[in-house]
């Protein structure tokens, strides 16, 4: 899949906070800093995201997305 996105990490999913709605993934990436990206918990569902799974942080504008290879 390609992106229009130029700046992208790779990250593992650290945590996983749901609410009826939307949700918070946190993220350990290879540097020593963390990030969180803010979904709906449909998007999370679609993704299949669970803690520990190593994924693409892709950032761009104000977005943070999540790629699962």
């Amino acid at each position: 899949m390609k992106y229009g996105a130029r700046n992208q990490l790779t990250g593992k999913v650290s945590d996983i906070k749901k609410d009826s709605v939307m949700c918070q993934v946190k993220l350990d990436i290879t540097i020593p800093a963390s990030m969180s990206s803010v979904m709906t918990v449909d998007s999370l569902a679609e993704l299949g995201l669970a803690v520990g799974d190593k994924v693409r942080i892709v950032v761009k504008a104000v977005n943070v997305l999540l790629v699962k290879e």
